[in-house]
């Protein structure tokens, strides 16, 4: 589809969230779309889901949108969710509850259309939606990015003349002070976390409040605006010529809001690279998400990445989680006549082949059709599902991906492309946290131990087509190490062994490992590991060690067919 005109993105709104409407309850406040659970309870479930669809509608309607048919749906869902005396009452919420995720996107709302789904309502009713939301300012949130929903959640009662707390404004503000690195970046909470929740998160809230506020706080207005120019500069880097981004770091089921913090800033009224270039990033990152099979047969957003799949989820990924996505959506909050609208869509700017992005603990490698991230190796403390996966591999690509285990028990079900693999005691064992780490002149190196006895200490150095590995290794023990190299998409797959070297092609790329020392093998890894192609291959050298100091050096090649 084009992605050119306010139209063209009204009608890919339009496809993502029509199928939604058979699933609402008879009340409206709540959306039922699957029996997948969640860490909180199924009333939750179907709460987050009738909220999220509004990161997009909100903006639709606020920029000039009609969608009656979904007016109605929520402002029925609003009286009756708020209502303690229906059947469909939302609840009262405890501290650092998932609801207080939810109440932001109604926050949104009513800050851009409250003509629509709240200005309708009868004074019980409205006073019964303001007491409802209220409850954030009673109660502790998690001290990370949700920090902000009370913000949103705030402006909205502002927006509607209804009491809200700017005392519970001004801690957020302050928490968000403490979560600041510099250079625009931000961690998420006070952890060594820098993922997409800095952009689609933390960001992406702080521009909503620098527009809205803008006038009434034009000092803080202009700090947020300000880190977003800076952080631009260097997240451009995760996104590749085709507009993809990197898969890293939890929550990657919400797909395209990873292209949000670009719309944001268009939202924002700021330009840190043309208006024309971040089009470009918005429309082809979109053109991408919407060519995947994405979605279940009725057209509901699945659970997975470019593929339904539950085995990457975090346990807080319910089925209507994934629409979290439509904060993508934000730039529906531009009117018809926004120049936006009317520009050409342009290709990336000049952009240095290396990159070191200090903040992120990444270096990060440009080639044709793909960007591969080369990590040091910080790992957050907190642990979402596969957080070892997610964060602490040696490399992520926007082609290639990454994958996650299905179990430790054999190579095969461990899947652990770019990683340095030990089988210890019939377990699969792989870096996890590391004890010290440093980039200079774009070499990443850091020191880990996998298991009791066995300590590694790995440098990563770039290359014209991929990266080299040393990994100095000292074991106490009998093990098998297995460096692997980048998964690939098993369809149509031919693969070569040679005396130092496994390559692994399809009709569309390459993914190889040499080394002098060790067996080059390819590893058929357990079906729906990575979260890009539910088939892989996986190319790696193993290592068979007894007790001892080794130096194990190997060039990994992984690149897209010209």
């Amino acid at each position: 589809m084009e992605w050119k005109t306010r139209a063209d993105f009204v009608f890919a709104l339009e496809k993502l969230t029509g199928p939604l409407k058979p699933y609402y309850s008879e009340g409206g406040a709540r959306l039922r779309l699957g029996p997948c659970g969640a860490v909180y309870n199924r009333d939750i479930i179907e709460m987050e889901a009738f909220a999220r669809p509004l990161w997009g509608l909100a903006p639709f309607w606020g920029g000039g949108g009609r969608g009656e048919i979904f007016a109605h749906i929520y402002r029925e869902g609003l009286r009756n969710g708020t209502n303690p005396d229906h059947p469909e009452y939302w609840g009262k919420i405890k501290p650092c509850d998932q609801r207080m995720v939810e109440m932001a996107p109604i926050g949104l709302a009513l800050v851009m259309a409250a003509d629509k789904i709240y200005d309708p309502l009868s004074d019980v009713e409205k006073e019964n939606v303001v007491q409802w939301l209220n409850q954030i300012n009673e109660l502790d949130l998690v001290d990370n990015n949700w920090q902000f929903f009370n913000v949103l959640t705030n402006l909205g009662l502002k927006a509607v003349g209804a009491p809200y707390c700017q005392e519970k404004m001004n801690h957020a503000f302050a928490r968000f002070e403490k979560f600041y690195l510099g250079d625009g970046w931000y961690r998420d909470g006070l952890t060594p976390n820098t993922d997409y929740y800095i952009s689609f998160a933390i960001h992406f809230y702080s521009l909503i409040y620098a527009k809205v506020m803008e006038n009434e706080d034009p000092a803080r207005s202009k700090l947020y605006k300000d880190r977003a120019m800076q952080f631009a500069q260097t997240f451009i880097h995760w996104f590749d010529e085709d507009g993809v981004s990197i898969p890293f770091g939890r929550s990657l089921t919400y797909r395209f809001a990873q292209c949000s913090f670009w719309g944001a800033c268009v939202f924002a009224g700021l330009q840190p690279f043309e208006l024309g270039v971040m089009k470009g990033i918005i429309a082809r990152h979109m053109e991408h998400w919407m060519n995947r099979p994405i979605f279940d047969n009725a057209g509901i957003l699945t659970v997975g990445y470019e593929y339904p799949n539950l085995n990457m989820a975090e346990g807080y990924n319910a089925p209507g989680s994934p629409y979290w996505a439509l904060k993508a959506f934000i730039i529906l909050a531009l009117p018809e006549e926004h120049e936006f609208w009317r520009i050409k869509a342009l290709p990336m700017p000049p952009r240095d082949d290396v990159a070191y992005l200090k903040h992120a603990f990444m270096v990060l490698q440009h080639q044709p059709h793909n960007t591969t991230a080369l990590r040091s190796g910080k790992f957050p403390f907190f642990n979402p599902a596969q957080a070892t996966e997610k964060y602490a591999k040696f490399a992520y690509s926007t082609y290639f991906g990454f994958s996650v285990p299905r179990s430790y028990d054999t190579i095969r079900k461990a899947a652990p492309d770019s990683m340095l693999a030990f089988e210890v005691d019939g377990i699969i064992r792989v870096r996890k946290e590391c004890s010290a780490t440093k980039i200079e002149n774009n070499v990443v190196w850091s020191k880990w131990s996998p298991a009791e006895g066995i300590v590694v200490e790995t440098t990563l150095t770039p290359t014209a087509c991929g990266h080299k590995r040393k990994h100095v290794v000292t074991v106490q023990r009998e093990c098998v190490a297995y460096d692997c190299g980048f998964s690939i998409d098993a369809e149509r797959l031919e693969s070569e062994t040679e005396a130092n070297r496994v390559t692994a092609q399809n009709p569309y790329a390459v993914s190889s490992i040499a080394s002098a020392q060790g067996e080059p093998m390819l590893i058929d890894v357990e079906p729906n590991t990575n979260l890009k192609y539910p088939y892989t291959a996986l190319p790696a050298i193993c290592h068979t060690l007894k007790p001892g100091s080794y130096v194990l050096e190997s060039e990994i090649e992984a690149y897209v067919k010209e």
